[in-house]
């Protein structure tokens, strides 16, 4: 195994040499790199980024004398001299792997592959927990960064009118709210519901990044009220909300680029100039990690982590809901004397949505135990550690513990992640405007078959 390992990095190293070099038999080449890529193991790729990463990297030999250079102090430059020394610097410097992916970014399907194996570099990282594979992925998310600029990208509203494979991508792309057939997705779209995405020129077929929306009197506290049976398809002249509930990256390899926010900000224009009575801009997002990630460890003690201590738990409750909790934990099992082994006997069970006395008991606590989690658990880099609120505070929302909605998702997958909890992002019209003015180069949104 170990020898057909080496001998496909070895092909595989060869064929990108022979893509920069070879002028005439570059599509070739890459077809051949494609087809041996997709038929590694990811634990073979993890060798092979390695292997790219040592290979094709500058030479120390050849930085060290040109470094010497800037660092003596017996020599005077003038500033021609000084610039032309740094210029040469910043050359020699340069990744040799840059000029590589760039040279596939050009070909046709290059950006495509580049983005899939970011995608399987993330992957890597998130079970390496280490830094081996940074300089590769640094490398292409700067190519990233000149490629999904000005120019490249612009945004299309799917309608009834789109296609049916853009449809059925955005069906099997919505992994905040899956959907089970295109019927479902048709359901999403319409005068109060609709559906934005961001699309990249040399990728005219794939959305890169969507958002579905829905236009609502009032902000929506459970989703239900959107895609449930309690979903009401109010009249245009009472909408005065607009209420994004599912946002996703349909390619993986751009996570951390910030398209989302590029998007946001633009559909809240357009939606803004297309109808003056939307005053309000919110999210109805759920809170995944919740319960199996943060609460469910610290009930267990496993609360090294976090700022909020397992003794500390009990503490949002009073006096009356600590013993309807325990009571009815008893009920389970006789033998219950702490308070958070009770409470975790009592959400691990789903069944509690169905028992009012408890809903009642858990409704404030637990909205406040969401909260802290949402507005004080921090990353060690001082960043939210939930992922949903680290991406709507940094994009600008706003958050308080008045905007955490219980019992607002009540399906077995709300009830898992997040004890049913999902919460309403403030977004100001002002500050995403303010960004949206600035991104010049999705001035117009057209409409997918309606050209």
């Amino acid at each position: 195994m170990y020898k057909q390992d080496k001998k496909k990095k070895k092909t595989f190293l060869e064929l990108l040499s022979r893509i920069c070099e070879d002028e005439n038999n570059k599509e070739k080449e890459f077809q051949k790199l494609k087809s041996l890529y997709s038929s590694m193991a990811l634990e073979e790729k993890e060798d092979l980024f390695k292997d790219i990463i040592e290979q094709m990297e500058t030479p120390k030999e050849e930085l060290l004398p040109l470094i010497e250079k800037i660092c003596r102090q017996d020599i005077d430059l003038n500033p021609t001299q000084w610039s032309i020394l740094l210029s040469e610097l910043r050359h020699k410097i340069s990744s040799p792997r840059l000029s590589t992916l760039l040279n596939i970014s050009r070909l046709p399907g290059g950006l495509k592959f580049l983005l899939d194996m970011r995608s399987d570099i993330l992957s890597l990282k998130r079970e390496l927990h280490d830094e081996e594979l940074k300089a590769l992925d640094r490398d292409i998310v700067l190519l990233f960064e000149l490629w999904f600029c000005e120019g490249f990208l612009y945004l299309e509203e799917i309608t009834l009118d789109s296609t049916y494979r853009q449809i059925e991508i955005i069906k099997e792309s919505d992994l905040v709210h899956p959907m089970t057939s295109i019927e479902d997705m048709i359901k999403r779209l319409g005068k109060d519901r609709r559906c934005f995405a961001l699309y990249h020129r040399l990728i005219p077929h794939e959305p890169i990044v969507f958002i579905e929306v829905a236009l609502t009197k009032g902000i929506p506290r459970k989703i239900d009220e959107i895609l449930g049976e309690e979903a009401e398809r109010i009249k245009e002249e009472d909408v005065d909300t607009a209420v994004f509930y599912s946002i996703n990256n349909t390619q993986n390899g751009l996570a951390g680029l910030g398209l989302g926010k590029v998007l946001i900000a633009r559909v809240m224009e357009y939606l803004k100039r297309d109808d003056e009575r939307i005053k309000n801009f919110v999210t109805l997002s759920p809170v995944p990690g919740f319960w199996d990630k943060y609460l469910k460890p610290i009930l267990e003690g496993r609360d090294d982590r976090f700022s909020l201590k397992s003794e500390k738990v009990a503490e949002f409750f009073s006096k009356k809901e600590k013993k309807i909790i325990l009571k009815k934990a008893k009920e389970k099992d006789s033998d219950w004397k702490s308070f958070n082994k009770a409470l975790l006997k009592i959400l691990s069970d789903h069944s509690w949505v169905n028992d009012k006395e408890l809903v009642k008991a858990l409704e404030k606590p637990m909205v406040k135990i969401a909260a802290y989690y949402i507005i004080k658990e921090k990353t060690p880099n001082g960043r939210p550690l939930n992922p949903v609120a680290n991406f709507h505070l940094r994009n600008g929302a706003s958050v308080s513990e008045d905007n955490i909605n219980f019992l607002a998702n009540t399906s077995s997958k709300g009830l898992q992640e997040s004890c049913s909890i999902m919460v309403n992002y403030i977004y100001s019209l002002a500050l995403l405007t303010s960004i949206g003015r600035s991104i010049k180069w999705l001035g117009r949104i057209v409409r997918r078959g309606m050209f």
